[in-house]
């Protein structure tokens, strides 16, 4: 007996459509719909032809520093001004106001099919842990429809910020789940990375770095980055948000630093919202798009996955905590407009997120955990291009959200 079986889906690489069932949190059946040794179970739901997805994975975002628009005297001007606006802001932050906004841009995610999400804490001489102890205390109160990862993230720098690495030390102690780094805000950028190298290392956690959040071609610390995780034998346990710096280096270079990256197989995730927004502001002549070159590195083989990164704040001041609005900006300003290139950036969201986080037992496969988001659309693209707010979501076999949409349109034959 199942305790679920979900009916004609669509599913990815299957022509056919199938019946999926779950069984103890787990995906225990798939077989083509309409065989006659289907299982019985105790619950059933009608796919419609509608795409089923693993849960989306959303590899990249801030909680504590989501929906500050209300609290922010005037725009940002530049990356520096939206760094200093935030800290001048987080003086502000209490656990109970951190936890407030944490748990609404969550609720948005669960309800858009995100079933597992990496956060960056910020930890620094400002909050102390609160950010951290906030994301920690969440990270419990969700597990039933989110599994959370905690990056453990010195966002106003190491050196510059004295006291901070003593707090991330504890926060690891604490339950952190990975090593976070930021290559712009101290000075000595080879002591900064022989410091959360080493960190990672004593842990035993993997790293994720903020890195070349600029238009700058000399600003390549990812070129570091893959040079030190390559002599570590790190490979695969390495991610860096933004990467923007590369896509103004000349193509040549670009390819060279590319291939590194593909061999430390670094994952890069571009966080185009916030990427396309801060970027590309100091030049009146032939402005730079403000990306990473997410076509060189995906033609190099590298994991490039896509990050909301932040939510109506000075940073990005738009936004909301949908993956697919997300890939649906960076289809259009990465030139990601056919068929092919729909699948691959669903998979980016999916498959390609959840390699970067390290997850085990996911996707639609038998045996794997039942994380599922269910669209009414057939295909990749049309859930690409549609963004259909109606939407299924089970984590572990259990529905979490379910989104139906009314409308009616008067006086039109």
């Amino acid at each position: 007996m199942l305790d679920l079986l979900l009916t004609k889906v669509r599913m990815q690489n299957e022509a056919r459509l199938m019946d999926v069932g779950v069984r103890k949190g787990r995906i225990a059946y798939i077989a083509p719909s309409g065989g006659e040794s289907a299982p019985d179970a105790l619950h059933r739901e009608q796919g419609a032809g509608g795409m089923l997805l693993p849960g989306f994975v959303e590899p990249h975002i801030h909680l504590e520093k989501a929906y500050l628009l209300s609290r922010m005297e005037h725009e940002a001007a530049s990356l520096q001004d939206a760094i200093q606006m935030t800290a001048e802001m987080k003086h502000g932050f209490t656990k109970e106001d951190m936890q407030a906004r944490s748990l609404a841009v969550i609720r948005e995610a669960v309800r858009s099919g995100v079933t597992h999400m990496r956060c960056h804490a910020e930890v620094d001489p400002i909050l102390g842990l609160s950010a951290f102890e906030a994301a920690l205390e969440l990270k419990e109160r969700v597990r039933d429809s989110l599994d959370l990862q905690i990056v453990v993230f010195p966002q106003e720098g190491i050196f510059r910020s004295p006291g901070t690495a003593e707090l991330m030390e504890e926060a690891l102690r604490l339950g952190g789940d990975v090593v976070g780094g930021i290559t712009y805000q101290d000075a000595d950028l080879q002591a900064h990375l022989r410091l959360v190298f080493d960190m990672a290392e004593k842990h035993g956690k993997p790293l994720d770095f903020h890195a070349d959040f600029s238009d700058n071609p000399e600003q390549l610390a990812i070129a570091e980055i893959a040079d030190r995780t390559i002599a570590l034998g790190m490979q695969g346990l390495v991610s860096a948000g933004h990467v923007t710096s590369l896509g103004s280096l000349e193509h040549g270079r670009a390819m060279s630093v590319a291939d590194r990256i593909k061999e430390a197989d670094l994952h890069i995730m571009s966080l185009p919202a916030t990427d396309l927004f801060i970027n590309g502001r100091g030049e009146r002549e032939r402005p730079r798009r403000g990306l990473t070159p997410v076509g060189l590195l995906l033609e190099k083989g590298v994991n490039v996955v896509i990050g909301v990164n932040n939510v109506r704040n000075p940073f990005t001041p738009f936004g909301k905590a949908d993956p697919l609005e997300t890939a649906w900006l960076l289809a259009v300003t990465a030139h990601m407009g056919g068929d092919a290139d729909a699948r691959q950036l669903i998979r980016m969201l999916t498959e390609g997120a959840g390699r970067a986080l390290g997850l085990k037992n996911y996707g639609l496969r038998e045996g794997a955990k039942a994380d599922m988001v269910l669209f009414s659309v057939p295909t990749e693209r049309d859930i690409l291009l549609d963004k259909p707010e109606r939407r299924k979501v089970w984590k572990r076999g259990v529905k979490t959200a379910d989104t139906q949409v009314a409308s009616q349109v008067h006086g039109l034959l």
